[in-house]
């Protein structure tokens, strides 16, 4: 599935990727649960939470893919230890989202919320960052819809589950709460090259506060 990304091979490649990780040539499938089935006429993108106006802030699917278009070129890294080095990423950048629809003063992270309500928690600091893309393409094609066709977040600092596919909106929080896998046991931050894969190798000030 999905297209070969390596733009190297052997050890200069595997000497890119963080502690723990394998180089990927093909782009594997991996989700939990079944695949949603796209209808345009009701999707939407949503904007709530702690915004800085204190209004939700929505776009249909025509509106949201009007919004500006541009590419990074970012590795994705999988918590079950597979590696895509060098993948183009089409799409929205996540901070013409905080733009257009900026959060309050007090936001310090955000929810992303996905189909059948998967969520996944981020710091505010690294949904904003200067890759971070709300993709809708890959390599220059359209995503599958086994890889989040029409909208997947992609966070290329932290681990991949930290990018849902399949987005429906985001969630201005002033505190910080778990998302669906960092229920299930994930690290609530996933930073890859300090291989934060569970949540027991949490150290204080890792998660939200009790």
């Amino acid at each position: 599935m999905g297209q070969p990304v390596g733009r190297e091979s052997g050890e200069a490649a595997q000497s890119e990727l963080p502690p723990g990780q394998r180089l990927q040539r093909g782009w594997p499938v991996t989700h939990y649960g079944p695949v949603p089935k796209f209808r345009p006429e009701r999707w939407e993108f949503r904007v709530f939470g702690a915004t800085a106006d204190s209004e939700k802030h929505c776009w249909t699917h025509d509106e949201f893919t009007a919004l500006p278009y541009t590419t990074v070129v970012a590795d994705l890294h999988c918590v079950t230890k597979f590696s895509m080095i060098g993948a183009e990423w089409g799409g929205v950048p996540a901070r013409t989202i905080l733009e257009i629809a900026p959060p309050a003063p007090a936001a310090t992270h955000v929810m992303v919320w996905a189909e059948y309500g998967f969520s996944s928690n981020l710091r505010l600091d690294d949904f904003a960052a200067e890759r971070s893309i709300l993709a809708t393409h890959k390599d220059g094609e359209l995503l599958t819809a086994e890889h989040g066709f029409p909208l997947r977040l992609v966070v290329p600092q932290l681990y991949a589950w930290k990018g849902p596919k399949w987005v429906r909106g985001v969630e201005y929080m002033t505190a910080d709460r778990r998302g669906f896998w960092e229920e299930r046991g994930y690290h609530n931050i996933g930073d890859p090259w300090r291989e934060q894969r569970y949540s027991y190798q949490e150290k204080p000030g890792d998660g939200p506060e009790l």
